[in-house]
């Protein structure tokens, strides 16, 4: 919890209270549903919360931004970012109903009302929304492809509305066809630990 607060100053009370209260929420879950691996446990809040922060320190999302997490998994980056920006609407899918279950619990139990959840594969969502994010569902090209008919021609924020996702490793292949476009920030630039090298936030405008 302490590496949330050291890069997030101005966390109410509430949103405090609310990500204090996920480590114990899901290692309860996942002796139930293995969500995260045993050995991401050892590092939850690093390699999964602050690593969903990371979407936040490239874009603040304006109050009424809609956001769509596709493949959430376990709930990242989407439970975190719906913490961090609780005037914003967040939609979690993923094709795993097992996954949404725990997303779902999660979120109730530390009170979160700005998400909604549905046991859903991508391509079946039909919704506009102003913002997708993902982490590594998919190389770039096929997650564009899937998702370009969810952003809405409305916009609302600082940036034109898009797909932003986490990445890691060599993305030189999956950018090349948006690299006049692609924004890449490299994590490491925000968060100094170590596990951060070689990760970034992809945002590509559609």
């Amino acid at each position: 919890m302490h590496l949330i607060l050291k890069y997030f100053h101005e966390l109410s009370a509430l949103q405090q209270s609310q990500f204090k209260a996920l480590e114990a929420l899901y290692c309860e879950w996942n002796a139930k549903i293995n969500v995260i691996s045993r050995k991401d446990m050892d590092h939850f809040y690093e390699h999964h919360v602050l690593h969903s922060l990371a979407i936040a320190k490239t874009i603040r999302f304006r109050p009424g931004t809609k956001i769509l997490d596709f493949g959430t998994g376990g709930g990242f980056p989407g439970i975190p970012l719906a913490i961090l920006f609780p005037d914003c609407q967040f939609k979690l899918i993923d094709g795993t109903g097992k996954k949404i279950k725990v997303c779902k619990a999660v979120a109730e139990a530390i009170g979160l009302t700005n998400c909604k959840f549905e046991h859903l594969r991508g391509e079946d969502e039909s919704g506009l929304y102003d913002f997708v994010v993902s982490r590594a569902v998919m190389p770039l090209p096929n997650l564009l492809r899937c998702v370009s008919k969810n952003i809405s021609k409305k916009q609302k924020n600082s940036k034109p509305n898009g797909v932003i996702c986490l990445k890691g490793g060599n993305l030189e292949n999956e950018i090349k066809p948006f690299r006049r476009i692609a924004q890449t920030d490299d994590i490491h630039f925000f968060f100094e630990e170590e596990w951060f090298k070689e990760k970034y936030v992809i945002y590509v405008p559609v």
